[in-house]
């Protein structure tokens, strides 16, 4: 996307750091800026603390030090606060987390009819729309054990999109899938990058980091090790972390 297309920053991150029991430090100083309507990917070995970073965002976890901003809103104890950045920022998982005893199309209602105080027609409505979107609708009255991996990932990218938010972040969404359902799920997520839905995404799908990626944010030991657009970081990286990392996985 050009820079033109891209707005003004909707993510503010400042040097954010996570430690878990034990002293393991997740997250080192991290800072970065995202765009809207930008992609940015983050890559990195397993342990380099992409999820947390992640989940750090929207406040499933909580930074031991820093500042995180989403949209004007500063993620901080104030509670209030904490359901504005819910309501605005989705989470897409490695693992579907779909509910087992409601079918796709009720999966994707709860959240609407719960949070935004949906009708059940209105959340109904929108909700094939969504299903429809990423090209699941005649499963809607299926329950997720009849579903395909892919295709449960699919329901949870709707279910995330119901609650209408600014930004999605994904977590490594395909890493789950048996490899001839990977596509479906990359296709939905091309789509709305397209459609200029500001994502930032943690995979190692290289060929969706080329294809969409506006910037990509290479982790190792909680540390930023070097960012550029993909252009940069798959043909002229500079920094030998990211050099090894990429000849081991291209």
């Amino acid at each position: 996307m050009s820079e033109k297309e891209l707005g003004q920053h909707i993510i503010a991150i400042d040097k954010v750091s996570k430690t878990f029991p034990g002293g393991v430090q997740a997250v080192k100083d991290f800072s970065t800026k995202i765009r809207r309507r930008e992609v940015v990917v983050i890559m990195g070995p397993s342990g380099s603390g992409k999820s947390t970073l992640l989940r750090c965002l929207n406040g499933l976890e909580e930074p031991d030090g820093g500042t995180i901003i989403v949209d004007g809103i500063p993620l901080d104890d104030n509670k209030r606060h904490r359901l504005e950045i819910r309501k605005e920022v989705g989470m897409v998982f490695q693992s579907f987390n779909l509910f087992p005893h409601l079918t796709a199309l009720e999966n994707v209602n709860l959240a609407q009819i719960r949070v935004r105080k949906k009708s059940q027609k209105e959340a109904t409505n929108f909700s094939m729309e969504l299903l429809n979107k990423v090209g699941i609708s005649e499963k809607a009255n299926n329950y997720p054990a009849q579903l395909s991996g892919g295709q449960q990932q699919r329901v949870a990218i709707a279910r995330a999109l119901a609650m209408m938010p600014k930004v999605m972040l994904f977590d490594e969404p395909t890493s789950a899938l048996d490899p001839e359902m990977i596509n479906e799920v990359l296709d939905v997520m091309k789509n709305l990058a397209r459609e200029g839905m500001t994502m930032v995404v943690v995979t190692h799908e290289m060929g969706f980091a080329r294809e969409v990626s506006d910037l990509v944010i290479f982790m190792d030991d909680g540390q930023i090790v070097e960012t550029g657009t993909a252009e940069h970081f798959f043909k002229n990286p500079q920094e030998e972390r990211t050099k090894l990392f990429l000849s081991q996985i291209l």
